[in-house]
């Protein structure tokens, strides 16, 4: 399974954390599968796109950018389709709603004003304890849908918008208010955006998050303003400071009410005067913003850009991306229409782009659950290590969210992602019953600590809390723990566990439990 000196260059980055794994997502030498039957130097035409039929190999790529680890009844399917047919097969499966019951806490009102201020200081630390449990509670409840769900690719668009619209656990105090985001971006994941821009620029969470509850009529604030244009719609350098001002003005009088925790609506903290915004003038609202920045083809564009990033490269083509800009801007910045023309662009089907990106902290852990069907009776312990890992549920790091990429990986997380695969198979002995559906408060609260730990807590080894049925996965290659696989069983677990051939070399005669770890200990097992 011969591999380009870029890609060795990528995994070694990985492997000693010193270099960024970014460069080698730029990577212009084709790799070379053991097991692919085409030339991977060929790169596929445009008008292939549509007559070249999926084998095992293309239809693992689609799956894995677009969801998380595929198990082979996944794969099957789609098989023989042709690149548009499958990609319209992912997107008509997906769903708009979770299939996993958000805990019942969730339906609570916060407390009002009132009672917040009747609250005894020994009562607000119990509060201050019992919020912290629920978000911890969120996490894992999250986790679990991501690993359960029929719809991998909602799981994966809701993730990616809640890095884009960047609300977190800081700014937001009262977790039912994370939540119903949640369930917001979700709903539009694969909808419109532009529905989404305005529904998110109203959700209470937000406007917490970027001050927008605190904007009124002569004291406008701009927090808002700025990060709908920078990180929402056009991006640095597209806008000036007197838009943002002008801008900020017309959000006035968006506020949470203090009781009920709603949008509310304050005509009389509202400054109904003439604003300018990128050349347009007149006495705008808020949403008539929003329609004006959607009127500018950059948003379509940086938009499209962020969709490239995370599903085929760090470095988009530049014709291939307009192409993905001008199909999203012409639907009316429907989702499904970019992610179409994303997906059947040659750029995604190219070989040099793929086991290029580096997984993500979730991507990995429910990747590694779902790939080996791990059972377990908690999702809380994988909320917690994805949290040490650096990507912590509700809890982004700034109004930027994580950087990804490159990022994910260094000397530390690196360590703590082989701690896990080693937690992994020291979990093969003593099976606990897998939990299905949503996990109760009080589970959830007893197996997890407050969120401002979480994110620097080491992964510890929980064997009795999941377990991996060692046996019955080699079982698929006629093996066993104790036996040593011959070559053509090492090349098909190679297939199965890896996006490109290993870096690390793996001792001939290794037992196959010895080889299958050694592919998951590998540097290229961070790749997708």
């Amino acid at each position: 399974m011969p591999v380009s000196s870029e890609r060795l260059a990528v995994a070694g980055a990985a492997a000693t954390a010193l270099a960024s794994m970014q460069a080698a997502a730029q990577s212009t030498t084709p790799a070379h599968h053991a097991q692919r039957h085409r030339a991977a130097s060929a790169p596929v035409a445009a008008d292939q796109t549509d007559t070249d039929l999926l084998d095992a190999d293309d239809a693992t790529h689609l799956l894995i950018r677009t969801g998380f680890a595929p198990s082979p009844a996944d794969v099957a399917p789609y098989v023989g389709l042709t690149k548009a047919a499958a990609v319209e097969r992912v997107l008509s499966t997906a769903r708009t709603d979770a299939v996993t019951p958000l805990p019942t806490w969730t339906n609570d009102t916060p407390l009002t004003r009132a009672e917040r201020n009747a609250l005894t200081q020994d009562q607000r630390r119990d509060e201050q304890r019992k919020r912290s449990q629920d978000y911890d509670d969120l996490r894992a409840w999250w986790m679990r849908e991501i690993l359960t769900t029929p719809s991998p690719l909602t799981e994966r668009m809701t993730l990616f918008w809640h890095n884009h619209f960047t609300s977190g656990q800081d700014k937001v105090p009262e977790p039912q208010l994370m939540a119903q985001q949640n369930t917001l971006l979700r709903r539009h994941a694969l909808g419109s955006f532009a529905a989404m821009l305005h529904d998110v620029a109203k959700d209470p969470a937000m406007l917490l998050y970027l001050d927008g509850a605190s904007n009124r009529k002569g004291k406008p604030n701009e927090n808002f303003a700025r990060e709908v244009m920078e990180l929402f719609t056009l991006g640095e350098g597209q806008y000036t400071q007197r838009d943002v001002s002008e801008a900020a003005r017309a959000y006035t009088g968006w506020g949470v009410d203090p009781d009920t925790w709603r949008f509310d609506w304050r005509v009389q903290q509202h400054d109904d005067g003439i604003k300018t915004v990128l050349g347009h003038a007149g006495p705008f609202d808020g949403d008539a913003v929003l329609d004006i920045l959607l009127g500018q083809t950059q948003t379509a564009q940086f938009v499209s850009a962020k969709l490239w990033r995370e599903f085929v490269s760090d470095t988009p083509d530049p014709a291939q991306l307009d192409s993905v800009a001008s199909h999203f801007r012409s639907s009316g910045y429907d989702i499904k229409a970019a992610l179409r023309a994303l997906l059947v662009a040659p750029a995604f089907w190219d070989e040099r782009n793929r086991g290029v990106l580096v997984s993500s902290p979730v991507e990995f852990i429910a990747g590694t659950v779902r790939r080996f069907d791990v059972t377990y009776s908690s999702t809380a312990q994988f909320a917690r290590t994805s949290a040490s890992l650096g990507e912590n549920l509700f809890y982004p790091p700034n109004v930027k969210g994580w950087p990804g990429g490159a990022t994910w990986i260094n000397s530390s997380t690196l360590l703590a992602r082989k701690q896990f695969v080693e937690q992994l198979f020291r979990a093969t002995e003593t099976a606990r019953p897998h939990m299905g559906g949503a996990m109760t408060k009080a589970a959830a609260s007893g197996a997890t600590s407050a969120a401002s730990g979480a994110a620097k807590a080491p992964v510890r080894p929980m064997p009795a809390s999941m377990h991996f049925d060692l046996d019955g996965w080699l079982g698929r290659y006629g093996l066993t723990a104790g036996t040593v696989p011959g070559l053509s069983a090492q090349l098909q677990m190679q297939h199965a566990v890896l996006p490109l051939a290993p870096v690390d070399a793996i001792a001939a005669g290794s037992s196959a439990e010895s080889y299958l770890q050694a592919l998951l200990m590998d540097p290229v097992y961070q790749l997708k």
